[in-house]
Formats: structure tokens, sequence, C-alpha cells
């Protein structure tokens, strides 16, 4: 390997046919970012720009054996978890995921689409606090996925402790479903709320942010950025792709990713500094 190969990043996601969300939209976000991605296919879906119409999870089998090529053949910088499928793929994506556990990890705790269909045979709520979230570097649960993960929780900041007391070392709440005028993200550790990060509010609905977000995240940890820095990074990223949007169907935006390849004044972005 020559010293310009880019950093491995591995994800586990469902495939989603439209490309806007799931390991198409990793896949694209990673590379943009100056990564190689190395996806695995956790399930495939059924699904346009306005609703899964359905999907099927991928056998466990096949699951543990796409992880254990990559991980037994490429130096993976960062994992990054998305749509899972059911709680037979989380419980052997985290058996697989303990014999690594100097990786940094980041969980996207996908349980519904952008339209509120379900993405899994069964609820995974517990199953992910169980085995997936105590290994996180860092999770990114929207709004109404961390007040499904800690339901009994009264508040934001109760949420987030909640799961930080299972383990995991960051939890960065997304804030598209508030009812703000920015859109507010919050990052917390141990220590508490860290930083507020307020991005500008956009007009329209968007197919597939979250999973740009989270992989953007992933991509700026297999660049050994740090947590701040690199979230500020993963955050431009994201917002440019949706204010770059185009809507190709008859529901929501798709978030353009290679948004810098033909939008002047934009190059093409380097490895992050």
């Amino acid at each position: 390997m020559t010293n310009t190969a880019p950093p491995v990043v591995l994800t586990f996601s469902g495939s989603d046919p439209t490309g806007g969300a799931g390991v198409e939209a990793d896949i694209l976000t990673l590379a943009s970012m100056g990564c190689h991605p190395a996806p695995v296919i956790t399930a495939v879906t059924a699904q346009d720009t306005v609703e899964v119409k359905q999907f099927t999870a991928t056998k466990t089998e096949l699951v543990i054996a796409q992880a254990r090529a990559i991980l037994e053949d490429m130096p993976v910088a960062a994992i990054k978890t998305g749509m899972i499928g059911n709680i037979a793929n989380l419980s052997a994506i985290a058996t697989i995921l303990s014999d690594y556990p100097s990786i940094p990890l980041i969980v996207d705790p996908v349980l519904a689409s952008g339209g509120g269909d379900e993405l899994s045979d069964e609820p995974l709520e517990d199953a992910l606090k169980t085995l997936l979230i105590p290994m996180a570097s860092l999770i990114t649960p929207n709004t109404l996925e961390i007040k499904r993960l800690a339901n009994d929780a009264d508040s934001l900041d109760a949420c987030a402790h909640q799961l930080l007391s299972l383990g995991c070392r960051h939890v960065l709440i997304t804030g598209s479903h508030d009812n703000t005028e920015d859109i507010l993200h919050r990052l917390y550790s141990n220590a508490g709320l860290i930083k507020t990060f307020a991005v500008k509010r956009l007009t329209g609905d968007f197919h597939g942010s979250g999973c740009t977000l989270a992989s953007a995240c992933a991509a700026s940890f297999a660049h050994g950025i740090n947590i701040e820095d690199g979230l500020v990074h993963a955050l431009k990223y994201t917002e440019n792709t949706l204010t770059h949007a185009y809507r190709l169907g008859m529901g929501q935006n798709l978030p353009n990713r290679l948004y810098w390849s033909h939008v002047s004044g934009n190059p093409t972005p380097k490895k992050p500094s």
C-alpha cells in the first residue's frame, strides 16, 4: 500500500435503490471525503423517494462473511452502522466488532425511514442499547430516535446521559425534526453538553441526510480528526450536499454528495485537515 492510499471505512447498511440513503449514501459520502468505502449489505429494500415498500434483511451468515472478509484483509480505520434489519444481524455485528475495540465505531441508530416506515423485522431498541451502543465512539440519533431509545427520559439532555451511561463516548443529537428556526445539533460526552452546532434550516425534505452525516463523521474519524473539528467538517459537508440537493422523484430531495464536481467555486475536496 502506498502513502496515498485512502483510509478504509467499513459500513453496515441496507441497500436503497433510489441512491438516496443506505449503503449508496455511505459509498458516495465516503468516497467524496477521501475514504475507501467497504460496504456490508445488511438488507435489501424496495423504496422510492416517498416511502419504503418492503425490505428483506440479509441472512446473518452472509453479513458475518462480508464483514470478516473485509476486516481480515484491509486496514479498517473506522466503522459505521446504519440500517441493520433484525436482532440476529445486530447481535452478529456486535460480536464481530467486539474483536476490534480500537477501531472507532459510529452508530447511526436507524429505526425508521424519514417517512416513518419501520426498518427492522422486530424492535431493536433494547438490543442496540445492550449490544452496540456501549461500544460506540459516537452515536448520531435524531430527536425521534433518541426518544425511542431513552423513552423514560424527560429531556434531550437526560436522553443523552442515559445512553452515555451505557458506555458510548459521545452522543450527537441531530435536530432537524425539532421546530426551531435553525437546526441545532447537540454534542454530549460524560462531561455533559460539549457544544451546540447551529445549521441553517433549508426548505424541503431530504432523503438520506442522516446517513450522509453519519458517514461524514466516520470519514472524519478515519482521517484521525478530533471529535469537535471532525463534526464541524462533517456538518459542513452535509449542509453542502443538502444546499445542492436535487429532486429526481415524486418525494423527497436527494443530497448531492458530489456537489463539488460540478458547482463553480467548489474544488474537489482533499483529505480533511
